[in-house]
């Protein structure tokens, strides 16, 4: 245990938690904004992956990052227009159709990587890249200031989606749709209008996580989410529908994936417990959900469609 508590290690364990903590934190952010507009998506898992499945052939194919970012943001946006269609349109229950786009995803995924790839090949990963001056600071610097842009990009996105949410026409519009859709129309607010945007950006978000995964990787593999969908869902939950909730939850569990590894590493934990260890962040969340659930409110019209009728 004493070799955890080096300055070289700890510093590689906190450096491992923030980028694992990236697709959680996308895909809980865009969920945020999602939900906050009335929308529970339970098919996030399912975005990513599909996500993460086209920005790795995009790579493969083209050999850029860029295009296979893009890529996975454009999944996102397809398979947020047909939640919407589902949700909005036909007002389908919005748990059981989220099941549908997990189960659509996962299973495309699949298909396809099967049928154009066949076995794992390798891609070029996102490079890190050192900011100026701060990555200089020792420890610290190789920490939190030498990682890949869209690590940097998932951080930014927390102070952004708090302005939006909070500052902004379509922020107001998105939170009063998700409190009370009747009263938002009565005031000439399209929910239906709304309610669509929140969805593609919380799917496009969702992509990119996806994107981030895989690129960060530099391999594909079937079920490489692994359900850290279901996870940036309930990062939500724990962040009290706050993005600086959800930046903090995003990184607990990451941090507590990245010491799992490296007791694994140090052969802290045994072989015959690593099973057990894979669990710790997944039971860590439930915990903290139970303790914080109470601290904040669900939108009101959370799950629940709208009609006119």
């Amino acid at each position: 245990m004493s070799d955890f508590f080096t300055a070289s290690v700890l510093v590689a364990t906190i450096a491992s938690g923030v980028r694992l903590a990236t697709p959680y934190l996308l895909a809980g952010l865009g969920e945020t904004i999602g939900q906050k507009s009335g929308v529970l998506n339970l098919g996030v898992d399912g975005v990513m992956q599909l996500s993460a499945f086209f920005a790795y052939y995009t790579v493969l194919k083209t050999g850029n990052l860029w295009y296979g970012s893009l890529a996975a943001i454009g999944v996102g946006l397809v398979m947020g227009l047909l939640y919407a269609v589902i949700t909005i349109e036909f007002e389908a229950t919005q748990g059981i159709s989220g099941i549908g786009i997990f189960i659509l995803g996962l299973g495309l995924s699949d298909l396809l990587f099967r049928e154009l790839v066949g076995t794992p090949k390798p891609i070029k990963q996102l490079p890190s890249v050192a900011i100026p001056l701060l990555s200089d600071i020792p420890k610290v610097g190789q920490a939190l200031f030498q990682h890949n842009l869209l690590t940097y990009s998932a951080f930014v996105f927390v102070p952004l989606t708090a302005w939006l949410l909070a500052k902004t026409t379509f922020g107001l519009n998105v939170r009063a749709v998700g409190e009370n859709p009747h009263a938002a129309d009565s005031l000439g607010v399209s929910v239906e209008r709304t309610r669509y945007a929140a969805i593609l950006i919380a799917n496009a978000m969702a992509g990119l996580a996806g994107g981030a995964l895989v690129l960060g990787l530099g391999i594909f593999q079937p079920n490489l989410t692994q359900g850290l969908g279901f996870i940036a869902v309930a990062l939500v939950y724990f962040g009290s529908w706050r993005p600086a909730g959800v930046m903090v939850g995003a990184l607990l569990y990451g941090t507590v994936n990245a010491t799992v590894l490296q007791w694994k590493a140090l052969n802290i934990i045994p072989v015959s417990g690593s099973v057990l260890a894979n669990m710790a962040p997944a039971v860590i969340t439930i915990v903290a959900l139970a303790f914080l659930a109470r601290r904040g409110s669900a939108p009101a019209a959370l799950s629940q469609p709208f009609s006119r009728h």
